[in-house]
């Protein structure tokens, strides 16, 4: 093998390894990627929109069975309400591609999003998945937490009862209540990272 052919091979390796480190996911502690999307009327959010505020991030698929669980034991709403109320912005988002399951147009939207009597700041739909991938958001729902200065400092499930059973809600640790009841406080957030657990997000 020629030299300037294994030359050509190594900075191959190396804008190989570069890209790969680029397109990892965020880790807790570390700035939350940018983005725009358009919401469910759409109207076009930015999470530079929200600086100087706690930002919540839910993957959501309302045909998702660990979906349902949340949102028809009137979980996820409560959470919308109560941290929404303490102006907290709260953005689900759908990463469900046209043609898969989670993915609506409107006026269907709207009407689910009535019949889950959902109320977060806003409905982000990411058909191309590519906020999705940035976050590497694996299941609905999967669940991020940002701080006022743009920083990651929650990442993974909802609580710690990974299970479809409406049963497990009354003794389930919340770990996004926790999380942000001690970041409001000024607290050390002792569980900033946890497995998510859920249905896959339908990407394209």
């Amino acid at each position: 093998m020629g030299q300037a052919l294994r030359g050509i091979i190594v900075l191959a390796g190396v804008f190989s390894l570069s890209a790969s480190v680029l397109s990892a996911a965020p880790g807790v502690g570390a700035p939350a990627p940018s983005f725009t999307l358009k919401d469910s009327q759409g109207k076009e959010y930015s999470l530079g929109d929200f600086k100087g505020k706690f930002v919540v991030l839910e993957w959501v698929n309302y045909d998702c069975p660990f979906v349902r669980k949340h949102y028809n034991s009137g979980n996820m709403q409560k959470l919308q309400k109560m941290y929404t109320e303490k102006g907290i912005a709260w953005l689900s988002i759908c990463s469900s591609a046209p043609g898969k399951q989670g993915f609506f147009e409107q006026p269907e939207l709207k009407d689910r999003m009535m019949q889950a009597k959902a109320v977060p700041t806003a409905y982000l739909i990411d058909a191309s998945g590519e906020v999705g991938h940035q976050y590497e958001a694996k299941t609905t729902p999967h669940m991020f937490i940002i701080n006022p200065d743009g920083v990651l400092v929650y990442a993974g499930g909802i609580d710690d009862k990974p299970s479809t059973d409406l049963d497990d809600m009354t003794t389930a640790t919340n770990y996004v209540q926790v999380a942000l009841d001690a970041a409001l406080a000024g607290k050390e957030i002792k569980v900033n990272a946890s497995k998510p657990y859920g249905c896959s997000v339908k990407y394209k």
